[in-house]
């Protein structure tokens, strides 16, 4: 089930972490994953990627080191 969910009403700190397949991404990005097959993108509550990561680790530090409030979104 796939309900949408308004990430914008959680308040503007709030980001969202998801697993993002290599294979998905522009060639310029796949040939920088260095043999990685899924990366981790942080997106704003508008769903603009602010971030894309080695790791869910990285992205979740990476976004309280900037007063932002990680969530998990699969």
């Amino acid at each position: 089930m796939n309900t949408p969910i308004n990430l914008a009403r959680l308040g503007r700190n709030v980001v969202y972490v998801k697993p993002v397949d290599v294979a998905d991404l522009p060639e310029e990005v796949q040939a920088q994953a260095e043999g990685r097959e899924r990366l981790f993108a942080v997106h704003n509550s508008d769903g603009r990627q602010l971030a894309l990561v080695i790791d869910e680790k990285l992205a979740f530090a990476l976004a309280r080191e900037h007063d932002m409030v990680p969530m998990t979104i699969h």
